[in-house]
């Protein structure tokens, strides 16, 4: 198992860490099976996307937001970042990805994407081989 150490610069972003994931995963020397890419943290969440054009994070940013708006004065949890559990929820805390050759088995246009809902701050995203 590893831990890769994120380092959010927004209240709520989307980072692409598909080369810090497999540079992580070179050390984990997997060559065939699956990665686990688990985000421990409740205001956080990790998906898989397109990588090719930065509209689509914009976009999925934007509607997440006219989904669940920021700070709604009916949300009742005192820290008074509802949104950001619940945005977590939707997206979800993990990932699972094939390997193989040592290499994770994407689409030729996906990534692997942070997702910060409260930020910034810094994160964790745990990797754990499987195989």
């Amino acid at each position: 198992m590893q831990t890769l150490n994120i380092r959010t610069t927004q209240a709520r972003e989307m980072l692409d860490i598909t080369r810090k994931v497999q540079a992580m995963l070179n050390s984990l020397d997997l060559q065939d099976g699956a990665l686990l890419v688990f985000v421990p943290h409740t205001t956080a969440g990790v998906t898989i996307n397109e990588n090719a054009d930065p509209s689509v994070q914009h976009d999925m940013l934007a509607d997440l937001e006219r989904l669940i708006p920021h700070r709604q004065p009916y949300y009742r949890h005192m820290e008074g970042n509802s949104d950001s559990h619940l945005l977590s929820t939707l997206v979800g805390s993990s990932v699972l990805v094939p390997v193989e050759e040592g290499r994770l088995v994407l689409g030729t246009w996906q990534g692997i994407y942070f997702c910060e809902f409260d930020g910034p701050r810094t994160r964790k995203v745990v990797l754990q081989a499987l195989g």
